[in-house]
């Protein structure tokens, strides 16, 4: 019988390099000290032992450290300067969502609520001994960084915020509790995106969403001029108390999954794709048609469904009052929300974080370099429409709503 043979040759070297363990630990590890010889470079203005007119420093040698990676502890030399003014990035912003991670596993793990499998993580990140005092150092920059970025001066306008919430299980007091996750992001005057807050609460309640706003407020947010969130009633009121005046978008995407939620699941698929178009009208008036258009075609078949989409379509058509150009964008929670996702992925390794501070220290280093990713990256929408046009805006929150507030 004949035999199929492998004839593909393999380079023994280059199964070597493949199969040894140390292979990209090593190649990582070049990387960061070339890019730790390339700061010192632009620090100095000057590489070694060369002479220009503008070097403004020597170099002192070098100073060993570790840096803790998912491809192993790397084993650097950082050069140093004699003034001692030389300060890397490598070991705090590209580090701090990992610092963070380490802190909720090692936390976790001398508090006595590790699973196995946290245990085994754990020890894998940072060895099998540590101790408190190991922790503390740890943690005591990272919080005083995500202190100040939290409570930092909103010097710029934003006219357009998209707010939103998850949740994270957390012990607190023997007990195992979701615990809310509110998140608030701008976007400027400038057009550019901005997570300007992100707090642990015990709910989504009025009084939670009324402490967040203030907290913006008093770090100087001002120039709102549209909202857009889903339909929590504490949500909707606390807006309706401290942005009066500003527009109130419903997020579309939420709504139409209420609406759906009335329908049987084989009517789903066809009047989804008739509220899509709704909601891809060109202006808000031919809106208003095609939700009329729909009501009288479903009313005697899903008087619940007609119900609903009566009641709350105009909330959701407050974005056709700013420009067009802006409207894809603030239609829905759909940014904020892949955002989540993103955060999800990464505190699932977690699972139950042992308190707040530590969630909030897992999700705060997060949303931190997510923000310096936005406002180094290209600008999200463009604003002139918005400041070279009048707009009409419409009410903030549905009449119950408002009702509630006064």
């Amino acid at each position: 019988m004949a035999q199929n043979k492998n004839t593909t040759k393999v380079d023994p070297m280059q199964a070597a390099l493949v199969n040894d363990p140390e292979f990209f630990r090593h190649i990582v590890q070049e990387a960061c000290q070339r890019f730790l010889e390339t700061e010192m470079r632009a620090h100095l203005q000057a590489g070694p032992y060369e002479r220009t007119k503008d070097r403004c420093g020597y170099r002192n040698g070098y100073k060993p450290r570790t840096l803790k990676t998912r491809v192993g502890t790397l084993e650097l030399l950082m050069p140093q300067n004699r003034e001692g003014t030389f300060q890397t990035e490598l070991f705090s912003r590209y580090q701090r969502s990992e610092k963070a991670l380490l802190a909720s596993l090692m936390t976790m793990y001398l508090e006595g609520v590790s699973t196995r499998k946290v245990t085994r993580i754990t020890e894998q990140l940072c060895g099998t001994s540590f101790s408190k005092s190991h922790i503390s150092d740890l943690t005591q920059g990272l919080d005083e960084e995500i202190k100040l970025w939290r409570s930092r001066r909103l010097e710029k306008a934003y006219p357009y915020l998209i707010v939103d919430a998850r949740y994270e299980k957390v012990r607190i007091d023997h007990q195992i509790l979701s615990q809310g996750v509110l998140l608030i992001t701008g976007i400027s005057e400038e057009g550019y995106r901005e997570l300007l807050t992100v707090q642990i609460a015990q709910s989504e309640s009025e009084a939670s969403w009324a402490e967040v706003f203030r907290h913006l407020k008093a770090r100087g947010l001002t120039g709102v001029r549209l909202v857009v969130s889903d339909d929590h009633t504490g949500l909707k009121r606390a807006i309706a108390r401290h942005f009066q005046g500003a527009a109130w978008q419903r997020c579309q995407v939420h709504f139409c999954r209420n609406l759906l939620d009335c329908l049987p699941r084989k009517e789903r698929e066809k009047i989804g794709r008739q509220l899509t178009n709704l909601f891809q009208s060109p202006d808000r008036s031919s809106a208003l048609v095609r939700v009329s258009e729909l009501i009288t075609t479903y009313q005697d078949q899903y008087p619940r469904f007609c119900a609903r989409l009566e009641e709350g379509v105009e909330d959701t058509l407050a974005c056709y009052a700013f420009p067009a150009s802006h409207r894809r964008r603030l239609q829905t929670t759909n940014m904020l929300e892949r955002f989540n996702q993103e955060l999800k992925r990464r505190t699932r390794v977690v699972r139950i974080f042992p308190n707040q501070q530590s969630c909030l220290r897992l999700i705060a280093s997060l949303c931190l370099e997510q923000n310096e990713e936005w406002m180094t990256g290209r600008r999200y929408l463009n604003m002139e429409p918005l400041y070279d046009e009048e707009h009409d805006i419409v009410s903030v929150v549905p009449k119950e709503a408002v009702a509630g507030v006064a």
